[in-house]
């Protein structure tokens, strides 16, 4: 961690536990969606709710890590970058849970039919975000490795968008009425923006590298 900034264990820590979290919240979703598709309504609501917790503990702690180095930080031209990117990838967590609070709200009708692509679409975006996990952590530790989880995560935002646009297509080919084509093509969207958010953190992320090693 001492790559970056001068910090205290208990940042660093803390730092990795943010980490952690994001990871963990990309897995839930991804196995929420699973028990979406398979209408297990409990499990998925169990899902919803770690996500909540978790999406919590990550505001606290991001909270907790930006007032510490706000005050402590002996290297202030790093800090704004650190902050930045701790902001950006907390706004990944932030759609991960507002897309599957959807989902509870909404509870869009997927045909079977659809499942396949709907749960490869979420598999893409659900690594992507692990992507840019293992890409913020190694920022602190080996700016060398981060360019590697960078090209994951654009391949995976690729990907992504390549399901879901076979997925919309597969959509709109149907007999549904245009209503539930339209409340379908939304949620494809949703879960196919995860991997946007994701790619918008390593462009921001990529720059940082690119100034560290000037």
């Amino acid at each position: 961690m001492s790559v970056i900034l001068k910090t205290t264990k208990i940042i660093e820590n803390q730092i990795d536990q943010f980490l952690d979290i994001v990871s963990e919240c990309a897995l839930l979703f991804g196995l929420g969606i699973e028990d979406y598709l398979a209408e297990r309504t409990s499990q998925f609501e169990e899902r919803l709710e770690a996500i909540r917790q978790n999406e919590r503990k990550a505001d606290e702690l991001r909270v907790h890590i930006e007032k510490y180095l706000y005050e402590h930080t002996l290297i202030p031209e790093n800090r704004g970058d650190v902050l930045a990117i701790l902001e950006n990838t907390d706004e990944v967590v932030d759609h991960i849970k507002d897309t599957i609070l959807q989902f509870s709200i909404e509870q869009p009708k997927i045909l079977s039919e659809f499942d396949d692509l709907f749960l490869q679409t979420t598999r893409a975006s659900v690594q992507a975000v692990e992507m840019l996990a293992s890409g913020v952590r190694s920022f602190f530790r080996d700016l060398y490795a981060v360019s590697n989880y960078i090209h994951k995560v654009y391949f995976f935002e690729k990907e992504a968008d390549h399901l879901a646009e076979r997925l919309k297509r597969q959509i709109f080919s149907t007999e549904l009425d245009l209503a539930n084509k339209v409340h379908l093509r939304y949620f494809t969207y949703q879960v196919e923006a995860i991997s946007d958010y994701a790619q918008a953190v390593c462009d921001r992320l990529a720059i940082y590298v690119i100034k560290r090693q000037l």
